[in-house]
Formats: structure tokens, C-alpha cells, sequence
């Protein structure tokens, strides 16, 4: 384990647990918080790091405020050109694939899923109701269309098939054979354009070495849940599998391996109620300075057990709940202040109108008292990152009041 000032101890001398506040801050740690900011516009490198430490951005079509990927960039390391974030997902060390969900991933990483490929082939192939079963022609013919025609989009191919319909999100035959291929590794992402995904075939867009490269499952799975362990620097065994969506007949296994070879480390925290185990690079901070804004897909909050164990926050999407039936909003950031979970704002980007509109702003149970102080700083910075004009800040809300008259009093 590495040694910094900052760390309460090492592998030496630190005891078999950790507090459950000192497990929030490793947590955080280890998802690139707490890093000292600096007046530096990030650029590619800085960005193409992210990715590297978080091991994926889950990828959202959700666009009421800011698709979701573009959010845990922001998130850590603050105000920078989203231009230069698609220079890095759509290059070609950046691919795409069902990791977590639907996720941009390191191109060295496809390999590990090659498994999950196959398994949802042999699915498909072993369903005679499935779409595939009824529809193999099409599939072909796609395969065909892109060796002829090279990367394309789905609504640039024509096809009478090629008209949406009512089920699978809308879907044409098209698409659907599309993601068909896509899951299964016969076709690939060669970037997107207006976020429609091209598709390619493999040969088109990976290198040889990332095509030719066939790692064995028991590797494969060694491989994920160690991305999987460093992203999380702590945790559960369900949480380490959860990450890349690996059975815990799968992960579990790993996770005893990497035991083994000194990469995790078998550690209690009190309250927990599961064993749980720490990265062995994972630093171990005495404080944590942050203040953020936390997509709903962003790795920290999006398993809702988790957050709840670490934070104590009682987290649930109420995109697809009825507008009735909502007790927070429709598109709900969690606010992050320190080590601590403490509010969330339902935030909506009006870009005809030019105005970052905060529709509800809640506090915790327990919130500091100096939240909305922290939190309209980061607002303002929000408004600036989209090229926006003002806040507005609708009443909803435990926080709205005070919401309100911080972001007046910086104008």
C-alpha cells in the first residue's frame, strides 16, 4: 500500500477493520475525490484518467440536465470542455460495451466480457421464441451492409424493416438486429454521432491485438473484479461483483484468488453486517474535502444498498415514477459535501431559456448547517460548465429557502 501523509495508517500497523467513516472516505478515495483542485482547465489526460481509475462511464440517454457520463468527469475533477471528454470516449483506446449497463470502458477491457458475449449468444441461439430465431436473415444481411458500406448508424441504413415500432424502446427490425450483434461482439461501437451509436464490425475500428486477444474466464473474471476492487477501494463482495454485473458464483471465487495473492485484504466494518475487503492500493485519508454533484449512474451512488450502508442515503430514480407519485423530483443529483451524502437537487438544464432551473433542492436528516453554502458554489460552477446564464430556484424543497438566498446573495 502506498504511503502519504494524509493515510491513518499502513498494511504495517493498520488494524483487520476499519470505522464505518473511515471505509466513506477510502470509498471516495478511490473514486477520485479528495484530490486538491487546481486552476488548470483538465484536458485529455486528466479526463482519459478518470476513466482509468472509475474503469467505465455508464452511459444514460436521460437529457433533462446533462447526459450521465458527462457527470462523474465533472464531479471530480470540476469545470471542462465536453468536447474534449467525446475526444476521449470516442477515440480508439475508448470503446463501448454492456458493462455495468450500457458503459464507455477502457478498449483493453472488451476482452474480459468476451464471456458475457458468448453467453448471450448461446441464449439467443437456444431460444426458439427469440427475436433472433425469427429474424437470423436480417442479422446477415446487417453483417453484410457493414462489410460493403463500413460504420454506420442505424438510421442511415435503409431497409423496409427500418421504421420503429411500439416495442423494445421503439425499436425497427434494424436496430434491434443491431444491439443484437452488438451484444454479442460481431458488431461494435465506432463512436456516435448526435449520441445515435455507429456500428462497425471489429475488424473496422479494433486492433488487431484487442481482436486476437482471448483471455479465459477464470482470468477474465480475476481481471474485472480487481478493476471492480480498486474502483471501490472497499467492499462487499457484492458490491466488488456488482460493478461489472458478475454472479457471485463468478466473483466470489476471484475474490478469494486475489485474497490469496495479497490484492485484497479481508477487512470488518462495524455496522456493515458482510465480510468485506480492501484494496491493498487503496489510500486511507484522514479527511475528505469535496463538494459535488452525483449523476444517478455515477459508480458511488448507483448501487442503492450501498449508498445506503456507506451514507446512510436512501437513494431510488423517480424518472419513470408518475409525476404524482414523486417525493423528490424527476431528475435528482445527490449532494455530496465531504465524506457525507447530505442532499439532492432536482436539477433541469433550460437551454432555450438559458437558465439552470433547480426544481426541488432537499437537505438530509442531519445536513450541516453550511450546506447550502457549499452547495450554491457548485451550482454556480454547474450553470458556467453549460454555458448557461442564471439559477433559478423553484420553492420545493427543505433546502429551497436557503438555497435561494445563497445563490442571490452571489449575484
Amino acid at each position: 500500500m502506498s504511503r502519504c501523509r494524509r493515510c491513518v495508517g499502513t498494511l504495517e500497523n493498520m488494524a483487520q477493520s476499519l470505522s464505518p467513516a473511515l471505509a466513506r472516505r477510502v470509498a471516495l478515495a478511490a473514486q477520485g475525490f479528495g484530490r486538491v483542485p487546481t486552476d488548470v482547465v483538465p484536458g485529455v489526460r486528466q479526463l482519459g484518467a478518470v476513466i482509468d481509475r472509475l474503469g467505465l462511464l455508464q452511459i444514460d440517454s436521460v437529457n433533462v440536465f446533462e447526459r450521465s457520463h458527462y457527470l462523474p468527469v465533472f464531479a471530480r475533477l470540476g469545470n471542462y470542455d465536453k468536447a474534449q471528454l467525446d475526444r476521449v470516449t470516442y477515440s480508439p483506446r475508448i470503446t463501448e460495451y454492456w458493462a455495468h449497463e450500457a458503459s464507455f470502458i477502457p478498449v483493453d477491457t472488451l476482452p474480459l466480457l468476451r464471456w458475457r458475449q458468448q453467453e448471450y449468444r448461446e441464449r439467443a441461439e437456444a431460444d426458439a421464441d427469440s427475436w433472433f430465431a425469427a429474424n437470423r436473415p436480417m442479422t446477415e444481411w446487417l453483417l453484410t451492409e457493414l462489410a460493403a458500406k463500413g460504420p454506420m448508424r442505424a438510421s442511415e441504413i435503409e431497409h423496409e424493416s427500418n421504421t420503429r415500432s411500439g416495442s423494445w424502446w421503439g425499436w425497427s427490425d434494424v436496430k434491434r438486429g443491431l444491439e443484437t450483434l452488438f451484444r454479442w461482439g460481431d458488431v461494435v461501437s465506432a463512436g456516435r454521432t448526435r449520441f445515435e451509436r455507429v456500428y462497425a464490425l471489429p475488424e473496422q475500428v479494433l486492433p488487431a491485438a484487442v481482436r486476437e486477444l482471448h483471455v479465459a474466464r477464470d482470468e477474465a473474471m480475476r481481471r474485472l473484479v480487481s478493476i471492480s476492487a480498486r474502483a471501490h477501494g472497499v467492499g462487499t463482495a457484492d458490491d466488488i461483483a456488482d460493478y461489472f454485473r458478475l454472479k457471485a458464483v463468478d466473483a466470489v471465487p476471484a475474490i478469494r484468488q486475489l485474497e490469496e495473492a495479497g490484492e485484497l485484504l479481508p477487512v470488518t466494518i462495524d455496522g456493515w453486517g458482510k465480510p468485506a475487503w480492501l484494496h491493498r492500493d487503496a489510500r486511507l485519508p484522514r479527511r475528505m474535502q469535496a463538494t459535488a454533484l452525483l449523476s444517478p449512474f455515477d459508480p458511488v451512488v448507483w448501487a442503492r444498498a450501498r449508498a445506503l450502508r456507506l451514507f446512510d442515503f436512501h437513494y431510488r430514480i423517480e424518472i419513470y415514477t408518475p409525476e404524482p407519485k414523486r417525493v423528490f423530483g424527476y431528475y435528482v443529483l445527490p449532494v455530496l459535501i465531504d465524506d457525507q451524502v447530505v442532499g439532492r437537487v432536482d436539477l433541469k438544464n433550460d437551454r432555450q431559456a438559458g437558465v439552470l432551473r433547480v426544481r426541488a433542492a432537499w437537505a438530509e436528516d442531519g445536513a450541516p448547517d453550511h450546506t447550502a453554502a457549499r452547495l450554491a458554489p457548485v451550482l454556480r460552477q454547474t450553470m458556467q460548465w453549460q454555458g448557461l446564464e442564471s439559477i433559478e430556484v423553484s420553492a420545493k424543497g427543505n433546502l429551497a429557502a436557503a438555497l435561494a438566498a445563497e445563490i442571490s446573495s452571489e449575484n
